[in-house]
């Protein structure tokens, strides 16, 4: 166990790359969001966003070590059991994101690309005033909001549970060793 006095050691986690994507990410889709009426310019953050996760998608794979799929996407074996230890309160501590962390990234990335395809091909000639189309694009973008609750109370449970704060490793991109 360590003193009291001993200063905790840090190592990096998350590089520039995935912060600056994580946050580009929050603040275009609470723009889409906000300029919903202002067609224009929803159709350009859209655009935008669809180049982040274009561009998220290729670092998933030759990224940093913490930013590969292949160290936070779980099957759902290793999803439920670590549920499974959640709900008894001896649930490990993970460096990258936990199995439940990497299913979340899964459905939010596929929420946000449903919802930047849809409100493409609402602009194409094929699905121009296409209600159905409308609708999807609709229910992708609610799917993200209530997506997105449930990765900040996440966010907020693993931050007390593992009394680490997880907002400032987003930033900083270091965690506690």
């Amino acid at each position: 166990m360590r003193a009291a006095t001993d200063p905790v050691r840090m190592v990096p986690v998350w590089d520039r790359f995935v912060r600056v994507f994580h946050w580009s990410l929050v603040g275009l889709i609470a723009a889409a969001w906000l300029t919903e009426d202002l067609k224009r310019v929803h159709h350009w953050i859209g655009y935008t966003v669809l180049a982040l996760v274009a561009a998220r998608l290729v670092w998933g794979v030759i990224g940093s070590p913490h930013a590969r799929f292949a160290d936070f996407v779980a099957g759902p074996a290793r999803i439920s059991a670590y549920l499974r230890d959640l709900l008894h309160g001896t649930e490990r501590r993970y460096l990258g994101h936990n199995p439940a962390g990497g299913a979340m990234i899964v459905a939010l990335l596929t929420a946000i690309l449903v919802t930047c395809v849809s409100g493409w091909l609402m602009l194409t000639d094929r699905f121009w005033g296409s209600e159905t189309m409308e609708n999807i694009h609709e229910m992708a973008a609610t799917v993200i909001l209530v997506l997105v609750a449930g990765h900040v109370a996440g966010v907020v449970w693993e931050s007390l549970r593992h009394r680490e704060n997880l907002v400032r490793a987003m930033i900083t991109g270091r965690k506690r060793a």
